[in-house]
């Protein structure tokens, strides 16, 4: 049982102790009896102590008149208040209502909690950390993929998927062969673009962004002559050519899109400050 379950439990318990037993016994309640008959006994010897100093000689009689219609007032004014808050005396024991919040208190507590709360949180098999796919489980999936969509050539997004799949695991030339079967799909988007010119740049070695890749990344910019991924790397192509103007432009056009003071933004700045010395 979890801790949650636990601590559930320990209070409808505390609940019922409160509740259950004047439902389920009827109790008495006496308070403002008990105070009536306090203050009863305390005006008696009052009034007693009164008629002693009065038959001592020590009270005169007006006064002794005086304090005594004092005293009757007062009590009067007691009995009454008394009598205005004063509850039954005792009431019935209610049991069906006993047994109902019985029934009731844990399947409304459960009912709340399945739509307020994580209901899968109460199940420990849940809240275990799965374990982590090893190498040859997730290469067992993408192979897996390779041949669902080797069936099926016509699925765009099966290619798509099987070609970010290769560049993840490093398989470049592989996802690239897999781009290359969803060009027209690519061709519509400036982030595919930007990632298959990239994919084409790690796979080509000494090449880097020159020639598909940088058309690739012109075409995106004509989609969106502020996209980021490609603003950063067609200023890489052009530094890769040695046109550190070109190269200069397109990070200070990339600049207000990345956070001050973060790694790509002290990068894009020491190379801009770099090839503006040397020109």
């Amino acid at each position: 049982m979890t801790q949650f379950a636990i601590f559930a439990a320990l209070l409808l318990a505390v609940v019922f102790a409160f509740l259950l037993p004047p439902l389920w016994l009827g109790l008495r309640r006496q308070g403002a009896a008990d105070r009536k008959a306090a203050n009863l006994a305390i005006f008696r010897d009052q009034l007693a102590e009164l008629e002693r100093e009065q038959a001592e000689g020590t009270l005169a009689e007006a006064d002794y008149q005086q304090a005594r219609g004092e005293l009757q007032k007062r009590l009067l004014e007691e009995v009454d208040r008394s009598n205005d808050e004063e509850l039954p005396a005792s009431h019935a024991p209610t049991r069906k209502t006993a047994i109902a919040l019985l029934l009731s208190l844990p399947l409304l507590a459960l009912a709340g909690y399945a739509l307020l709360g994580n209901p899968r949180g109460l199940d420990p098999a849940q809240t275990m950390a799965q374990p982590k796919m090893s190498p040859e489980q997730i290469n067992a999936m993408v192979e897996k993929l390779a041949a669902k969509v080797a069936a099926n050539p016509d699925d765009m997004q099966g290619w798509l998927m099987l070609a970010r799949s290769y560049k993840v695991l490093g398989r470049y030339e592989e996802a690239i062969k897999a781009y290359a079967r969803a060009e027209k799909e690519i061709a519509k988007d400036p982030d595919l673009l930007a990632s298959y010119a990239e994919t084409m740049a790690m796979a080509g070695g000494d090449q880097g962004l020159q020639g598909k890749p940088t058309q690739l990344i012109q075409q995106a910019l004509k989609l969106d002559p502020k996209h980021g991924h490609s603003l950063f790397l067609a200023g890489a192509s052009a530094m890769e050519r040695g046109d550190r103007k070109a190269a200069i432009g397109y990070w200070e056009a990339l600049l207000p899109q990345v956070e001050p003071g973060s790694e790509i933004d002290q990068m894009l700045r020491s190379g801009i400050d770099k090839m503006k010395a040397v020109q």
